[in-house]
């Protein structure tokens, strides 16, 4: 059916346009019956079509941060209580179903020229146009790239061991974010995991049996960094903005580079992205001249993945420390840390730690298990502060998550049955977040910071700390094709 479906879609498509066409890629006059039949055959040759039709049915407990259609999980919100403080009006359980993330693509690959293989992937969905209460699911981008491959290079004269380089260049999987734990819930394992699909020139060099050496040059599209929305004054902020105008300015692409490791069930990778940005593009000099300024703020995220599967069973692992890593979802931000006179400001960035297991057993019936951990760390330096307190202004966070995060935990045990193509899921999520205050005060030199008890080290939420919770309860229905 899969196949009858994409072929007649397919050939919709190409024999109005295809005078010629043969299944060794050469131009010639054929009968419309032999142009079908080669079309087919060049299908059956080098695509591969596949996709799944994915329903959520989904129960909180509390009002929570998550997005399209609600399906996508971050966090449960901070406690909102009344005027005379009887009720929590965040404590409001909810439940939605929908099928918006229904999913369709094709691979291509077996092009060849000499020694050079080429190949691309282009991977779509329904995921975009729905918020929480309404709205019509549309088609977007997942993935489109193309990939140019070279096998059987040699690696010295003494070593009877070859390499094999790919390239990757469109949109694909963020490296950071690639290995995801075992889960079905839409988020898959955000914000403990990074989530991002970006656009990308990435290389990947198989260096004999065992060891892959991945580097490469990232931008953002869908996923971008926050900040001020190039604001000229604190006082003209107007709340966090999204933007990829802040690595466009930038001019320099986000670096990454990493390592993989195989051997005998085992997969272990290293790896680290470097992101340079610019908040700012004019700001105001102390004459009250707008100018040009030189703002610019970089971070590293670094990240260590583990992974051993056997027959039936599988476990995961992965930590990553993350500076201003809300381009990938990830629960941080950064703040102004200085205003001078030629208007440009300085910056640096919060630090979080995330981590994150799983655990899969099983086939026909799949039993797993997630558990993750985020630690908000601080900030590198103090923010800017007015009457001891960072100001709101100067502190750009994560678009999913709030500034008064100080930890966060999820346990979610999942239970599957496969049949065949069919796959029914049931998944509960406990997530748990720690909420608090910000507090900073100025303090001078040889002054002693623990006398200081108002005193919260750059950005750390540490007074009137307090948890909040949210069951979620969730079913998942899926036909894959």
């Amino acid at each position: 059916m899969k196949r009858v479906l994409f072929v007649t879609v397919l050939l919709s498509i190409l024999l109005p346009a295809a005078d010629v066409m043969a299944a060794d890629g050469q131009v010639e006059k054929l009968p419309a019956e032999k142009k079908e039949s080669a079309i087919r055959q060049e299908l059956k040759n080098h695509f591969k079509f596949y996709g799944f039709m994915r329903n959520y049915f989904a129960f909180d407990t509390r009002e929570s941060v998550a997005s399209i259609g609600d399906l996508f999980y971050y966090l449960p919100k901070d406690r909102d209580m009344n005027a005379d403080g009887s009720q929590d009006l965040n404590q409001q359980t909810s439940f939605r179903f929908l099928s918006l993330t229904t999913r369709l693509g094709v691979d291509v690959s077996g092009y060849q020229v000499g020694r050079t293989k080429f190949g691309a992937k282009v991977e779509t969905d329904f995921y975009a146009g729905v918020t929480g209460t309404t709205g019509t699911a549309l088609l977007r981008l997942r993935q489109a790239y193309a990939t140019i491959g070279w096998d059987g290079l040699s690696m010295g004269r003494n070593t009877e061991q070859t390499a094999s380089v790919y390239l990757k260049l469109g949109q694909a999987w963020h490296p950071v974010a690639a290995d995801q734990p075992h889960v079905t819930s839409l988020e898959t394992g955000a914000p403990f995991n990074a989530f991002s699909r970006t656009p990308q020139v990435m290389m990947d060099a198989s260096l004999g049996k065992h060891f892959i050496l991945s580097a490469g040059a990232l931008w953002q599209m869908q996923y971008t960094s926050t900040g001020p929305g190039n604001i000229l004054t604190l006082d003209d902020y107007a709340g966090d903005v999204p933007s990829a105008d802040y690595i466009k300015y930038s001019c320099i692409p986000e670096m990454y580079l990493g390592i993989s490791c195989r051997n005998s069930g085992f997969l272990g990778r290293v790896g680290a992205s470097v992101l340079s940005i610019k908040p700012r593009r004019t700001g105001v000099n102390s004459s009250g001249t707008e100018v040009k300024v030189s703002d610019r703020i970089t971070t590293v995220n670094p990240y260590i993945y583990l992974q051993y599967t056997g027959k039936n069973f599988e476990v995961k692992a992965k930590t990553i420390y993350s500076q201003g890593g809300e381009h990938m979802n990830l629960m941080s931000g950064y703040g102004v840390t200085g205003m001078f006179a030629d208007g440009h400001w300085e910056y640096a960035p919060m630090q979080a730690s995330s981590t994150w297991a799983s655990v899969s057993y099983g086939k026909k019936w799949q039993v797993m298990l997630m558990g993750g951990y985020i630690r908000n760390l601080g900030a590198t330096e103090d923010f800017i502060q007015e009457n001891g307190r960072t100001r709101e202004e100067a502190f750009y966070f994560s678009k999913n998550g709030f500034k008064n995060l100080n930890s966060m935990w999820r346990i979610l045990p999942t239970v599957a049955y496969n049949m065949g193509k069919f796959t029914l899921a049931m998944e509960y999520n406990m997530t748990a977040a720690q909420y608090g205050e910000t507090r900073l005060s100025a303090f001078g030199p040889g002054q002693n910071v623990q006398m200081l008890e108002s005193y919260s080290p750059r950005g750390l939420a540490t007074d009137n700390l307090h948890w909040v919770y949210n069951h979620r309860i969730q079913m998942m229905v899926r036909f894959t094709f």
